[in-house]
């Protein structure tokens, strides 16, 4: 009973994180393309974010050993509450120039706050999922859970950034983490303190090269989904809509579109067991399907550039496959992970994840910038073979 309430006490943390995460996402996006930046600038508005996420990821599992998962998880919430309140004020007098950097440093924070709370939202799985049941399905149900409620938050950012504005919008979603940070503080169980005060920095690196080959499929993998997905998709996707509508219902439209593929994805990866035990084999396979699916698709962009629809179908069955994937790896990482060093295996993993993300998130505003959507597409279906390809070495060791 103990274990279950703390499994709902971190999933309740995480969800709330991240549907500040995903608002928060939109609101500086969306906003920021009203005010004219350029594709590769708004891709640079998130770099630090990323870059924070390597670090961050290489440190929190050490953190978590060190300090208690509970403390990691209560400071990823604080943070977040401090990088929302602090972009309110950006100024709009201020050069394009100091609100770049101003924006990525509060994003760089925002990037910390993230990982310091999915590292030790994800490692707390292993120790609190009740024995017996199927660590699998449990896994699955966090991971698909956070990225529903995710992708609520990335219609909320647009909602709310048309209903009531930039500012507002960030004191709504401040205040909002707030309460929830004073509840989880109330109900958050004790097991969750442990700390080792042997645990070395140093051991964040893996030795098992199953970790680590899984960790580099990991890294193109997440490459493969925001190569398009961070600035290339929502930019395109206004810029089609605004041609029969008004900027603001393309934003709420976009913002809608972006929601409804999280949600979708996030449903995909809780539904992943049903499609069969998780395995490298298996996630190799998926992998492959992933590659042909993306190269089929900038095909698509490339013979009919203005069939938004078709277009939009095809991005929502890349998210079911790449749910799939993705449900599978975080899987495996639990699994090969050790009882004694699980939060140092989850953050390294996920420092690779992060450096995904942030070559994706470079990649989509550069391959946008010079080819539009379809060289967007086409990058990813690169990416993911790359993964494919170091699956297939984790393959010949399993």
């Amino acid at each position: 009973m103990t274990s279950l309430r703390g499994y709902a006490a971190v999933t309740a943390a995480y969800w709330a994180f991240m549907l500040t995460d995903g608002a928060l996402r939109m609101l500086v996006l969306l906003h920021f393309h009203r005010l004219g930046f350029s594709p590769l600038t708004l891709a640079w508005l998130f770099v630090l974010y990323e870059v924070a996420g390597i670090v961050t990821n290489l440190t929190a599992g050490w953190l978590a050993a060190r300090f208690g998962l509970a403390s990691t998880l209560l400071a990823g919430l604080a943070l977040q509450i401090v990088a929302l309140a602090a972009l309110t004020q950006l100024d709009a007098g201020w050069a394009m120039a100091t609100s770049v950097v101003f924006v990525m440093l509060v994003q760089g924070a925002s990037g910390v706050a993230k990982d310091l709370t999915k590292t030790a939202s994800k490692s707390a799985v292993k120790l609190l999922a009740p024995p017996g049941q199927g660590l699998y399905a449990w896994v699955a149900a966090l991971t698909g859970s956070k990225n529903a409620v995710k992708g609520l938050g990335f219609f909320l950012g647009a909602a709310l950034l048309g209903g009531v504005g930039f500012i507002p919008a960030l004191w709504t979603l401040a205040g909002s983490l707030t309460v929830v940070l004073v509840a989880i503080v109330t109900f958050l169980p004790g097991g969750l303190t442990v700390r080792d005060k042997g645990a070395k920095f140093t051991h964040v690196f893996s030795t098992d090269s199953r970790i680590n080959w899984l960790s580099l499929a990991r890294l193109f993998l997440f490459g493969a989904r925001d190569v398009w997905f961070v600035v290339a998709l929502p930019i395109w996707l206004t810029v089609a809509l605004a041609q029969d509508r008004g900027p603001e219902e393309a934003f709420f439209l976009t913002g809608g579109f972006m929601a409804f593929w999280i949600i979708f994805y996030g449903a995909m990866q809780a539904m992943a067991p049903r499609l069969g035990a998780g395995s490298a084999r298996r996630a190799l396979f998926w992998v492959g399907a992933l590659a042909v699916a993306t190269g089929a698709l900038a095909a698509l962009v490339v013979a009919a550039p203005n069939a938004v629809w078709p277009v939009l179908a095809g991005l929502v069955l890349f998210g079911a496959v790449f749910a799939v994937n993705s449900a599978m790896h975080s899987f495996l990482i639990l699994d090969f992970a050790g009882d004694k060093r699980v939060t140092m295996d989850v953050g390294f993993y996920y420092m690779a994840n992060a450096g995904g993300r942030l070559i994706g998130t470079v990649l989509s505003g550069l391959t946008y910038q010079a080819g539009g959507l379809a060289l967007s597409l086409a990058c990813a279906a690169v990416m993911a073979l790359l993964s494919g390809m170091a699956l297939t070495r984790l393959t010949l060791q399993s």
